[in-house]
């Protein structure tokens, strides 16, 4: 009978992250509500909570923060505070991986998602992006153009409400 070794994974299969870090993965989270309604607080509250305790519950996870930003508009980035300033320490070193519900979640300019995506891929130490709803992880390389898509759609959904809500309005007029 021959003999099996077993050899062990040096790269989590889900994730596609190095086992072996020498330190705990920085992670933080991003959560957008994009409306400031009242039904929406409850949601905002929940993402919160949410991501502190799903990373806080891995060992190999170290909690950075969760960045958030409440009633804005996810077609532009230029006024979401929490959004820039996630992006601004992932750029400093701060974060190594980024986690956060959906592409539409994170930007809805399919320009702006895919800017961000590959400056952070890019990085001496690239920073990753989970989209737990899709399942994508940007650091793999099959991830790119199903995110181009994905953020294509998000972009196009964003449009279509924007239409319906001032058409709605014109014809209360």
């Amino acid at each position: 009978m021959a003999k099996v070794t077993v050899i062990k994974p040096t790269i989590n299969p889900h994730t596609h992250i190095a086992m072996n870090m020498p330190h705990k993965r920085r992670v933080a989270a991003y959560a957008r509500v994009s409306t400031d309604q009242d039904e929406q607080f409850t949601s905002y509250e929940a993402q919160i909570d949410y991501y502190t305790k799903y990373i806080k519950a891995n060992d190999e996870w170290e909690f950075v923060n969760v960045y958030t930003d409440e009633g804005i508009s996810g077609t532009s980035t230029k006024r979401r505070d929490g959004f820039n300033q996630m992006i601004e320490d992932a750029l400093k070193g701060k974060i190594d991986l980024i986690v956060t519900k959906s592409v539409s979640r994170f930007a809805r300019n399919t320009l702006d998602c895919l800017d961000y995506i590959r400056q952070l891929k890019n990085l001496p130490h690239p920073v990753g992006i989970l989209f737990e709803t899709e399942n994508l992880y940007t650091l793999d390389s099959r991830s790119e153009m199903a995110l181009s898509f994905l953020a294509t759609m998000a972009q196009e959904e964003s449009h279509i409400k924007s239409d319906i809500m001032n058409a709605s309005l014109e014809m209360r007029f």
